[in-house]
């Protein structure tokens, strides 16, 4: 039996406006969910969705309204400290102090955990992100792919087992992006279970085990991603052609056709009232003769999309 990491029932926020008047606005709408032990878990929805206010309340920056949220076995309400010291929260915004080097960082956010010096495990953390050269260096100094790993180990420093990335990628290129996400898997390999936010979606598709998406503060979406794939309805295919009159009206049931060139035909169908060989069929009766084919099956951005736009 999977152990939970995470669970959240009926979690609702709402942000009173004119100072506690009739007006509300509801940024958490009883969200309820799970996060397995050991998985990378994926926190998705357009800004606004409500991702931010759901880790201010992981953080205790922001106090619920009304709900339930248990991190590794503490009550958010009953044992908020033992909340906190189970989670590491990576934030978005890069915030260092410029002037302190890596190391100092480390050391300092250890004490500011109440971790003892015997216990520490700074340089162990700074080995595992790939900064132990830049250990003594400042901040400043760093570039923004190290800044980025060094806010990893800021977050790691009281040896939580569930880290919280916050777009860990923004601004980030490619290369670094790349470096980022191994320090990430590495970790989850350690047993660290990690919950991500990005709008990234290819990134999310790749990392994650399951993902949840909100939307307008509510749950519009939780499964594997393998699954959440499998709700797109609209697949695509392109054929490459020999040269052929293209004012030829093609149709088939379900699906549309779009003329790019004499040499390019591209098809879009759904999937539940289309059948790809009824397609291929027509087109061949037709005296079209297809030289190559390409499909596209979709991805978890046509997925987000379809959930997410109103």
């Amino acid at each position: 039996m999977d152990k939970i990491a995470l669970t959240v029932e009926n979690l609702t926020k709402v942000y009173l406006k004119n100072r506690g008047k009739e007006i509300s606005e509801k940024a958490l709408n009883n969200l309820s969910f799970q996060v397995k032990q050991g998985e990378i878990f994926g926190l998705l929805g357009p800004n606004g969705a409500g991702k931010t206010t759901f880790l201010s309340i992981l953080g205790g920056t922001v106090i619920k309204t009304e709900g339930k949220v248990n991190v590794w076995g503490f009550d958010l309400d009953k044992n908020p400290r033992q909340v906190r010291a189970s989670i590491g929260i990576v934030p978005q915004e890069v915030n260092l102090d410029a002037f302190f080097s890596p190391k100092s960082l480390l050391e300092l956010q250890a004490g500011l955990y109440g971790v003892p010096k015997k216990k520490r495990i700074t340089e162990a953390i700074l080995n595992m992100v790939s900064l132990s050269k830049q250990a003594n260096s400042y901040s400043r100094s760093l570039s923004g792919g190290m800044k980025r790993r060094l806010l990893i180990a800021k977050a790691m420093v009281h040896q939580p087992p569930i880290l919280v990335l916050d777009e860990p990628t923004a601004g980030v290129d490619v290369e670094l992006r790349k470096n980022l996400w191994d320090n990430v898997k590495e970790l989850n390999k350690q047993g660290v279970t990690i919950i991500l936010t990005t709008h990234y979606l290819s990134e999310a598709q790749k990392m994650c085990d399951r993902i949840a998406i909100i939307n307008k503060g509510n749950l519009v979406a939780l499964d594997t991603t393998e699954k959440l794939l499998e709700k797109i309805q609209t697949k695509k295919a392109t054929f490459k052609v020999k040269s052929f009159n293209g004012k030829k009206d093609f149709n088939v049931n379900g699906a549309k056709f779009f003329i790019n060139s004499d040499n390019s035909i591209a098809v879009s169908y759904d999937k539940k009232s289309s059948n790809f060989s009824d397609i291929l069929n027509h087109l061949r009766e037709n005296g079209v003769e297809i030289q190559d084919i390409s499909t596209d099956d979709g991805d978890l951005e046509d997925v987000f999309v379809q959930l997410t736009n109103d």
